[in-house]
């Protein structure tokens, strides 16, 4: 008798965790696939840490193949499912098209950067969803600290070190806390003409940072932002953004040449082409988390609008929070549906609290609703991601307590281009190579950077259909 093949499409919070959990319950079984970009899930709390130079970024990386026992890894991207079929499509890594039957089908896709219809920032923001995007932002900062330092123009000198994040939520923050501390540390070592010193901006259009947590860790953010210097504007955001500087919607211009974009997610662009009834973007679900009238096809994490049985009438938020609970119930309701494991169940969670790592021993989390602050919340911070890590937690925690004792490292490894990390993309997980295929949602020849050309041999034409 063949056995049941389950095909999960992405390897995040949701995916990974679905794959672990029919790995156990199925225990050979069934066949269970997994379809992702990478060879790697990645915790992508701790990308800021990577950008800042504090992890090494292998750290953040988990292997697929030396956690996920008993199941297999194909690599490539998803461009489309078809439902009547049983069938994912897919290209590899060289270009080729292939294709994936299934019996059960979980699509955990995940999510890209959000885009507005803001002037100028497709071509001239960063963004921050993928280990790529981390590695660039890195030694993008550490260029301009360097530039700077070699100038005698003071008004190149003062945009050289301007940094503009838009978005105040729990990335944004993180990314100017710890870009904060690395650029004050690189200017230690690289001073700048005429007493300057490098500037950080964060921008909101919410009344306050973290706008979506609890006002207390709101008030610690803030107090701790503006005690390191960063100029914290809420109210405010990007009207334009050019090659030498962002407009911003109170009307100054701010000379800068550097402009991240953490202004939130929306669901990767094949959860559309699925062609089944979305809200905001994401599939909506049953509470099993099956798709209505597909009871073969799961979803789940930032690609699923799941009933929040607490709050009736709304959905579960886009956090890892629930995404790593969503893809244990959804591995199990697929096992349950293939007459493995226990019987299937509703997904219920409340979240138990959030924490935001301020860089150095400074973060704001309120576990369980308690809040805390200082040093207290840094331990608790860093105590639950070691926890959630589901590999290379020595290797981090070495990596801490290096930093803690060692100077930090701020060279420049030239890894990754400009070019290859435009914002405007379907696969942040991946850096665009010269002449490599692009996926939907992807626009051909734009700079990912102030004043960058695309690359050699890099597509100046449309776009593929198709995270």
């Amino acid at each position: 008798m063949t056995r049941p093949h389950v095909v999960i499409v992405g390897a995040g919070f949701a995916g990974y965790r679905a794959a672990r959990t029919l790995a156990r319950l199925t225990r050979s079984q069934a066949d269970v696939t997994l379809l992702n970009p990478t060879d790697y899930f990645l915790y992508l709390p701790l990308l800021p840490q990577v950008a800042a130079g504090i992890l090494e970024a292998r750290r953040v990386t988990v292997s697929l193949p030396g956690t996920l026992r008993g199941v297999r890894l194909v690599l490539g991207e998803a461009d489309h499912v078809d439902l009547d079929g049983r069938t994912v499509h897919y290209t590899d890594p060289e270009g080729g098209t292939r294709a994936l039957g299934y019996d059960r089908l979980v699509l955990a896709v995940g999510s890209v950067n959000k885009l507005l219809p803001v002037p100028g920032v497709a071509e001239h923001a960063h963004g921050f969803r993928g280990l790529p995007e981390a590695l660039y932002l890195r030694d993008h900062v550490t260029r301009q600290v360097e530039l700077a330092a070699a100038d005698d123009d003071p008004k190149t000198i003062a945009a050289r070190c301007t940094f503009v994040v838009v978005g105040a939520g729990y990335t944004g923050t993180e990314v100017a806390a710890h870009l904060q501390m690395l650029t004050d540390r690189l200017a230690r070592r690289h001073p700048l003409p005429s007493g300057l010193h490098p500037r950080w901006i964060l921008l909101d259009v919410a009344p306050r940072v973290l706008p979506e947590m609890d006002e207390r860790m709101s008030r610690t953010a803030d107090r701790v932002l503006r005690a390191r210097g960063v100029d914290v504007r809420t109210g405010t955001s990007v009207k334009e953004a050019t090659h030498d500087g962002v407009l911003l919607t109170d009307g100054e211009f701010v000379a800068c040449r550097t402009l991240v974009w953490c202004v939130g997610v929306r669901p990767d662009p094949l959860v559309e082409a699925v062609g089944q009834p979305l809200e905001r973007g994401r599939l909506i679900v049953d509470p099993f988390l099956r798709l209505p009238g597909r009871s073969e096809v799961f979803a789940c994490g930032d690609a699923a609008a799941v009933p929040n049985l607490w709050l009736p009438g709304e959905f579960t938020s886009m956090t890892a929070q629930h995404a790593w609970r969503q893809g244990r119930v959804a591995g199990e309701n697929v096992a349950a549906s293939l007459g493995l494991g226990r019987r299937g169940r509703p997904y219920r969670h409340r979240d138990l609290g959030f924490a935001v790592d301020l860089g150095g021993v400074r973060a704001a989390a309120n576990p369980l609703g308690i809040p805390l602050s200082g040093p207290a919340a840094g331990a608790v911070t860093r105590g639950y991601h070691l926890a959630a890590l589901p590999g290379n937690r020595v290797r981090v925690a070495a990596d801490w307590l290096l930093d803690a004792f060692l100077p930090r490292q701020g060279v420049q490894l030239g890894l990754v281009r400009a070019w290859s990390v435009p914002l405007d993309t379907a696969s942040p997980e991946l850096a665009r190579v010269p002449g490599g295929r692009e996926r939907a949602g992807e626009h051909a020849g734009k700079e990912a950077g102030p004043g960058v050309p695309p690359a050699p041999g890099a597509g100046t034409d449309g776009k593929e259909t198709r995270p």
